[in-house]
């Protein structure tokens, strides 16, 4: 059965609308119809089987049948600190990591940011963001969506993150002496993993030093030099590989994050 995001489900409801582009999606993409069945989600993670009792112009009227299990969660959260690249790029980070199952990504401008974002729009980019992950969490069946921050400086990012109980890395292709799977394989599992991934011209010395006296480690990938977008993918990628719900065997667990 196909999957829709609503606000809120409320236990006992019975009945409940349906609008704006869920609506949109059901009715003039779809083309569904009064008798179909479908799976409707919430923010909290609330699930029901729900069927279509009528449809109209701009709203569908469904009849909650059942309450369904939540799928299982990752059991590492990851945060991507991502700093702000091209829009497209972009929005192939915000796609891609909320399909392998990210929780929260903070976008950020730093010293070699190319792209500058402009004042008036940046709520409308962080509404575009928050579609994306939604659309991605749907279409991944996920309990909930990634929470996208509003953007911010790298110097907020690593004061915010400071003190933080997780497993704290930053990307650096200066990194010679450790990469992250190696860092992985070398440490107990952390229930909580927060990744900084620069822009396409990377880090600076300073910012990695910034970031260090919050407590971020310095990693690298390996020996190839990756685009940011590319690099964000491939961390969460290994994160939820080695710790999280990629594997085939539970990760270990119960040591501190280093």
């Amino acid at each position: 059965m196909r999957r829709f995001f609503v606000e809120e489900i409320r236990p006992n409801q019975g009945a409940l609308l349906i609008r704006g582009s869920e609506a949109k999606h059901i009715t003039t993409v779809l083309r569904m119809q009064p008798g179909d069945r479908l799976i409707l989600m919430d923010r909290t993670g609330a699930r029901y089987e729900a069927v279509i009792e009528s449809v109209g112009r701009r709203e569908v009227q469904v009849s909650l049948e059942k309450a369904l299990a939540k799928p299982d969660s990752s059991p590492v959260e990851i945060i991507l600190c991502q700093a702000l690249i091209r829009s497209r790029l972009m929005d192939v980070v915000v796609q891609k990591t909320s399909e392998l199952g990210i929780n929260l990504i903070q976008p950020f401008v730093s010293e070699k940011t190319v792209v500058r974002p402009v004042k008036e729009r940046t709520d409308k980019i962080l509404r575009h963001w928050r579609e994306i992950a939604l659309n991605s969490a749907t279409q991944s069946d996920r309990s909930q969506p990634a929470d996208i921050r509003p953007l911010c400086n790298f110097k907020e990012v690593v004061e915010q993150w400071r003190g933080r109980d997780a497993l704290k890395i930053i990307l650096w292709e200066g990194e010679r002496g450790r990469d992250l799977k190696t860092l992985l394989r070398s440490s107990h599992a952390a229930s909580s993993v927060v990744g900084a991934v620069g822009p396409e011209g990377g880090f600076s010395r300073e910012e990695v030093e910034l970031a260090g006296r919050s407590g971020f480690v310095p990693v690298s990938l390996g020996g190839r030099t990756l685009r940011s977008e590319t690099a964000a993918i491939a961390m969460v990628t290994i994160l939820q590989y080695e710790w999280g719900d990629l594997s085939v065997k539970k990760p270990p667990s119960g040591g501190p994050a280093p």
